[in-house]
């Protein structure tokens, strides 16, 4: 097993940051969908969090059809009727600390506001959070940004709540002028790139 590095933060933390300042420091990288543009295994063209249901499911492992990976920036999905949200689940998370102690998490986080904003602008993403069942927001929440800001914490509260004091795990502020120096030495690798990526161009207000 070659996953060195699990991100649990939810979409529009950070995470294509995070994909690239990874890549930047010489570790592969799954960041929601397998491409052959950026993947050289048989698993193309497909989301990083169907895989990690299949490992589950097939061999009790969420990591098992992810081999040649060093790190996941991005895992749940939420579209072509698919909604999976690993980063939210229990037995995913449990499975990956119990099978492989060596292996490090890190939550990338932003401003609760920030991250609902973010969302709502976001290719539609705030449309399908709101008809959409995902662990926490079931279809018909998730309209107001107090109603995704309620959801965004309360994602956070339960990794602290899983991970306690576990130096393996990382809640990661991306826009923290530290954050680049925190997640190098959380890996004990240099990270030479740190920076935005995927960035809104307007939001909008709800």
């Amino acid at each position: 097993m070659s996953l060195r590095l699990v991100n649990l933060g939810l979409p529009k933390s950070g995470t294509s940051t995070l994909a690239r300042a990874l890549r930047r420091g010489c570790l592969s990288c799954a960041d929601h969908k397998i491409t052959p543009r950026t993947d050289k295994i048989d698993n193309s063209e497909t989301y990083v969090g169907e895989l990690m249901y299949q490992g589950l499911y097939d061999l009790g492992d969420p990591a098992a059809y992810l081999e040649g990976f060093d790190s996941i920036s991005e895992m749940s999905v939420l579209r072509e009727g698919k909604s999976i949200w690993p980063q939210t689940d229990f037995a995913i998370i449990d499975a990956l600390r119990r099978l492989h102690p060596d292996l490090l998490f890190v939550a990338t986080k932003r401003d609760a506001f920030k991250m609902s904003q973010s969302m709502l602008a976001w290719s539609n993403l705030g449309d399908r959070l709101e008809k959409t069942d995902i662990p926490g927001l079931p279809a018909g929440f998730g309209e107001t940004s107090k109603a995704r800001m309620q959801w965004i914490e309360a994602h956070y509260a339960h990794l602290r709540a899983i991970f306690g004091d576990d130096p393996r795990f990382l809640e990661l502020d991306v826009a923290a002028e530290d954050a680049r120096g925190r997640l190098a030495a959380h890996l004990g690798i240099d990270l030479p790139w740190w920076g935005r990526r995927n960035s809104n161009p307007l939001t909008k207000a709800v």
